[in-house]
């Protein structure tokens, strides 16, 4: 890479504005959908009115600006990893909000948003104290199971980017697969190919973000990109602390807990994967529990100003290790802009015209790069008997009881309680974490598999 550019590939250095911003703002793109998504999605399974919606949208952006700030700067001992990670609420804890949605139906859109606010805000202190005693639970995910972890993450967001390829994350949706819908992701995902291997200096290490721009022109011309609501979008505006008020219940808090600290152990497997595909070594105890600390602290606060529960973004992780970017000054830029898409619905409605195909076809790769950061992680432990055996046997266990799973609640049979069901049949990654976790513990480990 030309001595120019050579800044970026470092933490603290200074690089110009000229730099850093088309590179912040590949961060941005490639986390706001799956930012506000899960708020949508939420939103919608609680009956949430428009302008309550937008406010929750809003504050999910403004949480994620601030949780990443947070974690980038450290300004409190242990609070923070400084590492260059993207934080923005997560689809990890969309299913277990439909299900609560669902159960308390009957209290009315604003109790099921501070029932979940309640929820997060003892999950969040729960997960606090998992990160200072981390360093009692580190020795338990030695590479061979955070890589596991991260193979598993990886392999998840495949499907999400094929759907969105195909027009959106509903598959009932009207035309969903339609060919213009594969063309243009086809042309996104060919351009990135494109600028990535062919391209040169700052072309190759935006090139998610200018595939997406290819991508978005095509789609405009061809009539899927929608700007009105940009023209009807407000300036500015903001959710006032307890908007939606807090509300503890009993079983909410109980699944909030579990998916807490799988979120946790998935955030080490994410801090991972930035600092062996952007460093190319491990990350330290000391990053890791500050990252899940500083994390932890986000959400308490997050669960009084009305910031749905926020996580590592692994899309961002893995745009990390693409371009090997690491430079604070990205990310901050980044955190930045992600704060004004927050405060100014404008800008934020601007961002939410992109269709989805753009999305999947720029974002593929970026999950393949999380995918081979877990192998790279698992390589770097013998491939013996025994740590294949735990890698193969937990990811067929994620992956294959989540398809009975789903392939069972489509077909209505039910054959588990809905909140277990909740907890560990609606991602892989749950199972496949819990099962390397254990193996690893139960299965004796020879001088071989070290």
């Amino acid at each position: 890479m030309e001595k120019s550019y050579s800044n970026l590939f470092t933490y603290d250095k200074d690089v110009s504005l000229k730099q850093s911003l088309p590179l912040a703002f590949e961060h941005l793109i490639a986390m706001i959908a799956g930012c506000i998504a899960p708020t949508l999605i939420f939103a919608g399974a609680a009956g949430l009115d428009n302008s309550d919606s937008i406010l929750l949208v809003q504050m999910s952006l403004i949480g994620s600006a601030l949780t990443t700030l947070l974690i980038l700067y450290g300004p409190i001992k242990l609070v923070g990893s400084k590492l260059p990670m993207i934080y923005g609420v997560s689809f990890s804890y969309v299913p277990t909000m439909i299900a609560l949605s669902g159960q308390f139906q009957t209290l009315g859109p604003i109790n099921i948003v501070a029932i979940v606010l309640g929820a997060q805000l003892i999950a969040s202190i729960v997960s606090l104290v998992f990160g200072y005693a981390l360093k009692y639970v580190l020795p338990y995910f030695p590479p061979l199971v955070a890589g596991t972890v991260v193979l598993s993450i990886g392999l998840s967001l495949y499907p999400v980017a094929l759907n969105y390829m195909g027009g959106g994350g509903d598959l009932s949706m009207a035309g969903w697969g339609a060919w213009q819908y594969w063309l243009i992701a086809a042309v996104t995902l060919l351009t990135n190919i494109i600028f990535t291997h062919f391209g040169k200096g700052m072309i190759s290490l935006a090139s998610v973000l200018l595939s997406m721009i290819v991508g978005y022109i095509l789609a405009f011309f061809m009539g899927y990109v929608d700007l009105s609501p940009v023209a009807n979008a407000g300036w500015f505006s903001i959710a006032s602390p307890l908007h939606f008020g807090i509300r503890f219940e009993g079983s909410a808090i109980a699944a909030f807990i579990i998916i807490f600290i799988v979120t946790c152990i998935e955030g080490i497997g994410d801090m991972n994967s930035t600092t062996v595909g952007g460093m190319n070594r491990p990350a330290t105890s000391d990053e890791l529990r500050g990252g899940i600390i500083g994390f932890s602290v986000a959400n308490i606060i997050g669960s009084f100003i009305g910031t749905l529960p926020t996580a590592t973004f692994s899309q961002n992780a893995g745009i990390v290790s693409i371009n090997k970017v690491i430079n604070k000054k990205v990310f901050i830029s980044a955190s930045i802009m992600i704060l004004i898409a927050g405060l100014v619905p404008k800008f934020s409605s601007l961002l939410l015209t992109i269709p989805f195909p753009v999305i999947g076809g720029a974002t593929i790769s970026v999950f393949a790069a999380i995918t081979m950061n877990g192998i790279r992680m698992i390589t770097s432990q013998p491939l013996s008997m025994r740590n294949t055996y735990i890698v193969g046997v937990s990811v067929a266990i994620g992956f294959g009881f989540t398809q009975v799973v789903t392939a069972a609640h489509n077909a209505g049979v039910t054959f588990m309680p809905q909140s277990l069901e909740v907890a560990i049949g609606s991602s892989p990654v749950v199972l496949t974490t819990i099962f390397a976790f254990f193996m690893n513990l139960l299965i004796p480990e020879k001088e071989e598999d070290k």
